[in-house]
C-alpha cells in the first residue's frame, strides 16, 4: 500500500503569536508539525506496518520545514518530499494545487493529513486537494481499517453531532485525522539516527508543471490584525430584582435588536 501524507509546519501551540507591521512575527519562535498531522502520520505507519507498503510525508514550505519532515521520518515514515513554495504569496487553492500535483507523482493508494491546522484553521487544503485529484474525501475520522475481504475498501468512523458515523469508501481516497484516531509516537533515538539516511526530495514549483495562472491566488489578505483584549467583566450587585434590572440595561446598551 502505498500512502502519502500531508503535513505542515506550525507555531508551537505554546508559543504567543506577536505582529510586527501587520505580519506574524516568527523570530525565536518554535515550530512543529501540525498536531492534527501528527495523527495522520501515525495511522499512516500503522497501516503501513498492518499491510506493507510505504510512508511518504509531504510539506509545502520553505528550508525550514525540513525540521517537521524530518520528524515524520523519525517517526517511521520512509521518505519525505518538500515543495518548495511560490516566491509570491499564496492561498489554500494554490497549496492545494502544488500538493495534488505531488501526489499524483506518487501514486498514492490512501492519503491521509490533519483535520485542520492549527495556525489558519481553514480546514479547506485537504477537501481542495480531493477534489482535483477526483477521489473520495471524508474528513475528521476517528477510527481507519482496511477491509479485511477487500484490500482496495476503506471502514472509517468519525464524530457526528454527537454520534458516530460508520462510511465504507473505495480507494484511493482521502481522510483527515481527528484528535482520538490514536496517540501519535515519540521519535526513538535509533529513528532520529535513521531518518538521516531516508530519502529526502525538493521539488520546485516548475518540476510540478505548475507556473502563472495556475499559481495565482483566489484570495488576498488585506489586513491582519490581532483580536481586541478583553474588557473586564461587570459584577452585579444587590437583591435578586436589582441584578435582573442592571443586566436588562447591559444587555440594551450592548445589543442592537433588529
Amino acid at each position: 500500500m502505498n500512502i502519502v501524507v500531508l503535513i505542515k509546519q506550525t507555531f508551537d501551540t505554546e508559543e504567543k503569536i506577536k505582529l510586527t507591521e501587520g505580519t506574524v512575527d516568527e523570530d525565536g519562535v518554535k515550530f512543529v508539525i501540525n498536531p492534527y498531522d501528527e495523527y495522520a502520520v501515525e495511522e499512516a505507519i500503522r497501516l503501513r506496518e498492518a499491510h506493507a507498503g510505504k510512508v511518504t510525508v509531504v510539506s509545502l514550505g520553505h528550508e525550514r520545514c525540513a525540521e517537521a519532515l524530518r520528524t515524520a521520518l523519525a517517526m517511521g515514515a520512509d521518505e519525505a518530499v518538500r515543495i518548495e513554495p511560490p516566491a509570491a504569496p499564496y492561498d489554500e487553492a494554490v497549496a492545494a494545487a502544488l500538493l495534488s500535483a505531488c501526489v499524483c507523482r506518487l501514486s498514492a493508494d490512501l492519503i491521509l493529513g490533519g483535520f485542520f491546522s492549527v495556525d489558519q484553521g481553514s480546514g479547506q487544503v485537504a477537501i481542495r486537494v480531493a477534489s482535483r485529484l477526483g477521489i473520495p474525501h471524508i474528513s475528521a475520522i476517528t477510527k481507519l481499517e482496511i477491509s479485511q475481504s477487500n484490500p482496495n475498501l476503506a471502514i472509517v468512523e468519525r464524530d457526528v453531532e454527537g454520534a458516530t458515523e460508520t462510511a465504507e469508501v473505495e480507494l484511493p481516497a482521502l481522510f483527515t485525522a481527528q484528535q482520538g484516531l490514536n496517540e501519535p509516537r515519540y521519535p526513538s533515538l535509533p529513528g532520529i539516527m535513521k531518518a538521516r539516511k531516508k530519502p529526502f526530495q525538493v521539488l520546485q514549483t516548475d518540476d510540478l508543471g505548475l507556473e502563472g495562472s495556475k499559481l495565482a491566488p483566489l484570495t488576498q489578505i488585506h489586513s491582519l490584525t490581532l483580536p481586541p483584549q478583553r474588557k473586564e467583566g461587570i459584577v452585579l450587585r444587590g437583591e435578586i430584582h436589582e441584578r435582573v434590572q442592571q443586566l436588562a440595561g447591559v444587555i440594551k446598551a450592548h445589543v442592537t435588536i433588529e
